[in-house]
């Protein structure tokens, strides 16, 4: 992809798009390409400006029922999280939505498993040959997934997240640990890893314009990892490379979203095959992408600033002063979402502008 320098004229605003969580809506430029093709630039490390999640679809087709159990259906069909979400995810467990926090968790009660030796004889596993793939094509592919966005299909409860769901917290937790339950939760997750390829080949095979996928696992609380590395590297690692190669071999971008400070274990990360991370505002974003930046793509928070008193000059500087340290063409980064109160026009502006002429060195 050949990208023609930058040109002033690019920030003619050509239209709008919505603002996430209420925020204000987003002015489009005048892009020398696409913002999907943006996106991949900087995955295959050919950035061509940086990347503020303003360039992404979301797709959680409600056919899945993890999508409706946990309140996250992304798709053209309407979806009323009060009224619909909750339920039973793909294995049964019963999840309740909410309201107040806009998430659905777990229907407190007595764990579905007590004891993780017992999955073999406890767990149904799901037939996604019955969910109706064809008619979520139908409803999709012809509108939703017609965008010049990037589309990524999220995927809820990786693997110790669905530990977590079948367990609560504490049973998964010890079970990752304990002796005597380590060889059942390998077989699991061995077997769940069987299931979310086949999962993910049908997105492939009746979405073809996904272009990655996002998976969801969560690794730790606001102040520490909630395991050693060493244990992520044993009990999770293998089991994530399998499904990050099979994404790779589809041609398939692959994200972990895992939420906590999980610092320690980005080289767990890198090992297990994921192309980017946007950690969390508890992680030292900028000291992970001086490190580690080269081998995973680290959505970053700028050097934060007040942009109720910050001047439009002083919100410039500060733009570029990040493009500067983060835009580089050989070690490209994007803006993290938890940024996003700190892009105000003239720093999104100038972000842009900055991050063309440094990605175009």
């Amino acid at each position: 992809m050949q990208i023609p320098a930058f040109d002033p004229t690019e920030l003619r605003i050509v239209g709008e798009s919505p603002g996430l969580m209420g925020a204000p809506p987003i002015p489009i430029y005048d892009y020398p390409v696409t913002p999907k093709e943006a996106y991949k630039g900087m995955l295959q490390r050919k950035p061509v400006w940086q990347i503020t999640d303003n360039e992404v679809r979301l797709f959680t087709p409600k056919m899945i029922p993890d999508y409706l159990a946990r309140a996250e259906v992304y798709e053209n069909r309407p979806f009323d999280a009060n009224t619909e979400g909750g339920g039973k995810d793909m294995f049964g467990i019963e999840w309740e939505y909410i309201a107040q926090v806009g998430g659905s968790m777990v229907r407190p009660g007595k764990p579905f498993l007590e004891d993780a030796g017992d999955w073999q004889k406890m767990v149904v596993w799901p037939d996604i040959d019955s969910w109706d793939w064809e008619g979520a094509a139908r409803v999709n592919n012809d509108t939703y997934l017609v965008s010049d966005r990037y589309i990524t299909a999220w995927f809820l409860n990786g693997w110790f997240e669905r530990l977590i769901s079948f367990m609560d917290f504490e049973g998964a937790i010890m079970a990752l640990v304990d002796e005597d339950q380590k060889d059942a939760v390998k077989a699991l997750f061995d077997k769940l890893t069987d299931l979310y390829i086949r999962i993910f080949d049908k997105f492939i095979t009746y979405f073809p314009a996904i272009d990655g996928f996002t998976v969801h696992d969560d690794w730790g609380s606001q102040k520490e990892t909630f395991f050693s590395p060493a244990v992520v590297e044993e009990m999770i690692v293998p089991y994530m490379r399998r499904v990050t190669d099979f994404m790779h071999s589809k041609g398939k971008f692959c994200e972990l979203h895992s939420c906590g400070q999980i610092f320690k274990q980005v080289p767990n990360m890198i090992a297990a095959g994921w192309d980017f991370w946007t950690p969390q505002a508890m992680n030292d974003t900028q000291k992970i992408y001086e490190l580690y930046g080269d081998k995973i793509i680290i959505g970053v928070i700028p050097d934060v600033f007040d942009p109720e008193k910050a001047t439009e000059d002083e919100q410039r500087a500060a733009a570029k002063a990040f493009a500067d340290k983060f835009c580089s063409p050989a070690k490209p980064s994007y803006l993290s979402f938890h940024a996003r109160t700190m892009l105000t026009p003239a720093f999104r502006e100038e972000l842009y502008k900055q991050s063309r002429i440094n990605y175009g060195k």
